[in-house]
């Protein structure tokens, strides 16, 4: 394995300077979004007075905004690694009214994801790591073992999963830092301890975002129809969006000691479509690799990975992906062996050495 600065010793000088400027022009997309948001709980608080017959009408302006929750989150997880905006008063104000959406406090989000998940991808200490056979049978290792796409997962629980396991993440780090706050917390992969100042940021805006989404419903006059296709449905849709990511950026790779993105990250081949909505966030490896460029620079990355590192880089089609999700168990026995909750089986990591040749085969 090779570490992530050895890599950018390589790739660093090979990349424009303007890679690393910040780009805002995401600001403008991400206003839109919210725009579109907006709009479609305007015509969602109108819902009662509806024909039944026509509110099917509604349903693709529901995935329209859940479309626009998924560009919430990555515009926001772009603008707090620094490549959309520097000012730090508006990153974070602007980051917290995308966040808030998904019910995620934005010093959470750097705790967990920019301070640990980063530097310490898919480790023992890696707060989004899959869980070891080995943990505690917790409520968040059943959880897992219940909605993740796995080869035991049953289908009526992975499409609840997809719907709510965004949630369960951040509930789960959210009962494990304002509750207890230190390293024996079970019931996570691996506990994330902060600051008590920290701690108490995570706990104010925790409480606006409930406020924000209080907001949401009364505007909606706590209608069920208004409610339910105006709100938990594009939430729900959302969710699921922002899981199919996560579950493929590292759920196939082995654990690492070093933190080497080749081995611990996939890049997937989508569309083209989503990877202009999405701020080509399947460019995962490259992300892990340089967090704070501007994205559109991603595809030069996965060129000169390509070009340097063929035999080390993991480049999945998306489709086969999820395939792969779907027939390997999700807990590790080992560094490089995934098994089931019952440790029955022993499969390889399939982008682990020795099969990464078999992804490659099948796309």
């Amino acid at each position: 394995m090779i570490s992530q600065t050895e890599y950018l010793k390589v790739l660093r000088p090979l990349l424009p300077a303007a890679a690393f400027k910040p780009n805002s022009n995401k600001l403008f997309i991400l206003a839109i979004n919210l725009l579109i948001l907006g709009l479609g709980w305007a015509i969602a608080r109108e819902l009662d007075r509806w024909s039944i017959g026509w509110l099917w009408l509604y349903l693709p302006l529901s995935l329209i905004m859940g479309n626009s929750i998924v560009i919430c989150l990555f515009a926001s997880h772009d603008m707090m690694h620094g490549s959309t905006i520097q000012q730090p008063r508006w990153r974070y104000l602007l980051s917290f009214l995308a966040l808030s959406l998904l019910w995620m406090p934005p010093t959470l989000w750097k705790s967990v994801h920019n301070h640990k998940h980063h530097t310490e991808t898919n480790a023992i200490s890696d707060p989004d790591r899959m869980y070891l056979v080995g943990q505690n049978d917790t409520w968040g290792k059943w959880i897992q073992n219940l909605f993740v796409p796995s080869s035991q997962v049953n289908w009526a629980f992975l499409m609840l999963g997809m719907a709510t396991s965004w949630v369960v993440h951040t509930f789960r780090h959210l009962t494990s830092i304002l509750l207890f706050n230190h390293d024996e917390v079970d019931f996570v992969p691996a506990p994330v301890v902060v600051s008590p100042q920290k701690r108490r940021t995570i706990a104010i805006e925790l409480v606006a975002i409930v406020l924000v989404h209080l907001g949401i419903l009364t505007y909606l006059k706590f209608s069920i129809l208004a409610v339910l296709l105006g709100y938990i449905l594009p939430l729900s849709i959302g969710f699921a969006g922002v899981m199919f990511y996560i579950y493929t950026n590292h759920f196939l790779c082995p654990m690492t000691d070093i933190n080497d993105p080749l081995v611990n990250s996939v890049s997937l081949r989508m569309p083209k479509i989503f990877d202009l909505l999405h701020f080509n966030f399947s460019y995962h490896t490259e992300h892990h690799l340089f967090p704070s460029i501007n994205s559109d620079y991603y595809p030069l990355v996965q060129e000169l990975l390509q070009t340097h590192y063929p035999e080390s880089y993991n480049l999945i089609p998306a489709g086969t992906a999820w395939k792969l999700l779907m027939e390997t168990p999700r807990h590790y026995r080992d560094e490089v062996t995934l098994t089931d909750r019952l440790d029955r089986e022993s499969v390889t990591c399939p982008c682990a050495v020795g099969v990464r040749e078999l992804v490659r085969s099948d796309s």
